[in-house]
């Protein structure tokens, strides 16, 4: 999921200099905040919150926000003080209720992969983008390096997800989404889930420009019975500005979440299975930096999807 922005706030001149400062964090100043560590919060060591409670966090540029808990959501069992990562290794998850697994998430932009060497590198799982909708047009394609990648993935020996890069705004263009994956993956051995990544766009105007919550709520759920119909599991793709400001986490808590995250522990205590921990991972076979994505099991799951 490179060169993306993650944003929507409650008032729209705060939205768009996020989304600003979070375009110029992925092109240019990652590497530079990726060495300062912030600690906002503790880790929820329960998956029940018995009260509405007051969370805050900082994103990428450095910006504090609050915002309430939703009561109703699921939360997440991780233990912080066992999250470590050293400079630009990959993040470690050292608990033994629980295993890891490492992967990245690739798209067009990354440009001609050689597999075997990412394979031999020490990631075992890719999330392939699929397609994507034009923030502006509106119209919607495949990703031109999908087929060869999700080819040399497979031949490879990873586990494959994909994800859909949407700038839907009806109904109508959430379906039209889901049958382009639906469509595109027919003939792959998909093992992962299919991932919804609903994003509003920060460096320029967009036709999500002014679209409430309540919108991208409806078309993230429309996507997900999609996927559920279809046989393959889906999830979601989210930031924790998005989890604190756009999508309601009560109405969504039966799905998957991919979480996004810079910072070295999770700031938000909402459940997740997936997590970008970083934009700015060197791979061996990748001649560009990309994202790169832990995926946490507790063992007694560890049958399912190839654990």
């Amino acid at each position: 999921m490179s060169l993306r922005n993650w944003h929507f706030a409650l008032a729209f001149s705060d939205f768009r200099v996020y989304n600003v400062c979070m375009s110029l964090f992925r092109k240019t100043l990652c590497a530079l905040l990726a060495s300062v560590s912030f600690s906002i919060l503790s880790c929820a060591s329960s998956n029940v919150v018995e009260e509405a409670e007051k969370f805050s966090f900082r994103d990428a540029c450095g910006g504090e926000h609050e915002f309430f808990l939703d009561e109703s959501a699921s939360y997440h069992a991780y233990d912080c003080s066992k999250f470590s990562r050293e400079g630009e290794e990959k993040l470690l998850y050292n608990d033994e209720d629980f295993i890891v697994r490492h992967g990245i998430d690739i798209s067009r932009h990354e440009g001609k992969i050689n597999w075997k060497k990412v394979k031999n590198s020490g990631y075992d799982f890719v999330i392939l983008r699929v397609g994507y909708r034009g923030y502006q047009t509106g119209k919607l394609k495949v990703d031109e390096n999908f087929h060869a990648n999700v080819k040399g993935a497979i031949k490879a020996g990873f586990d494959v997800g994909v994800y859909v890069y949407s700038q839907a705004i009806t109904e109508e263009e959430a379906l039209e989404e889901a049958d382009l994956v639906l469509n595109e993956i027919r003939g792959y051995k998909i093992t992962l889930p299919v991932v919804y990544d609903p994003e509003s766009v920060g460096w320029d105007s967009a036709r999500t420009d002014g679209v409430p919550p309540s919108v991208f709520n409806k078309t993230t759920v429309i996507f997900c019975e999609k996927m559920k119909e279809a046989g393959y599991e889906p999830m979601i793709y989210a930031n924790h500005y998005w989890e604190a400001f756009v999508l309601d986490m009560g109405l969504l808590r039966d799905y998957k979440f991919w979480y996004a995250d810079y910072e070295n522990s999770p700031q938000l205590p909402y459940d997740f299975e997936f997590w970008q921990y970083t934009a700015t991972m060197s791979v061996s076979g990748i001649k560009k930096k990309c994202d790169a994505d832990i995926w946490i099991r507790r063992r007694e799951n560890s049958a399912d999807s190839g654990l």
